[in-house]
């Protein structure tokens, strides 16, 4: 093998190496990947649909309500991750009501055009700690969130990311 050659081909090892160094940083340090495995999003988000969420979204602000985020699921098995995508209902100090197929913050409705249907069952109340925030999915009745989990609430550190935009959709699952 000719110097060229050798030079050429180690050319491309090395930049093959940095895309891969980079792709692993962006995906590690940057963003972070998940499937919506269940309709509990439907509409805003399909099942089989990928999301993608920018980890620096929290940063230098805090967590709003009607944020579409990304967390480690507050019951998870000891040692496990799963991923969980919700909307963000309740904010520290919040009270969080759900009765007349509505959701109530402080004793007022809240304005929710994204939802799927209307929510059958009454809720709470639920006073969301400082520092915690309290999770649902768009598609009320087909959702396990804070109404049934052991752990209400989804503290500032578990939250990963905003979700900034989806990426594909599972074929055969859309129509």
């Amino acid at each position: 093998m000719s110097n060229k050659a050798k030079n050429e081909l180690i050319s491309w090892i090395k930049t093959i190496i940095l895309a891969v160094a980079i792709a692993l940083f962006i995906d590690f340090v940057v963003i972070v990947n998940a499937t919506v495995p269940t309709g509990s999003m439907k509409n805003t988000i399909m099942d089989g649909d990928r999301v993608v969420a920018f980890r620096f979204s929290y940063l230098f602000s805090d967590p709003q309500r009607g944020d579409v985020v990304i967390f480690d699921y507050p019951d998870a098995p000891e040692g496990e991750t799963v991923l969980y995508v919700k909307r963000i209902i309740g904010e520290p100090g919040d009270t969080v009501e759900v009765g007349g197929g509505k959701v109530y913050i402080n004793g007022e409705p809240l304005d929710e055009n994204y939802i799927l249907g209307d929510m059958i069952g009454d809720f709470g109340p639920y006073e969301v700690p400082e520092g915690s925030y309290f999770m649902m999915g768009d598609n009320r009745n087909d959702s396990l969130d804070s109404r049934y989990w052991n752990n209400k609430y989804v503290e500032k550190d578990e939250i990963l990311g905003k979700v900034i935009f989806k990426y594909y959709k599972k074929p055969g699952l859309v129509k």
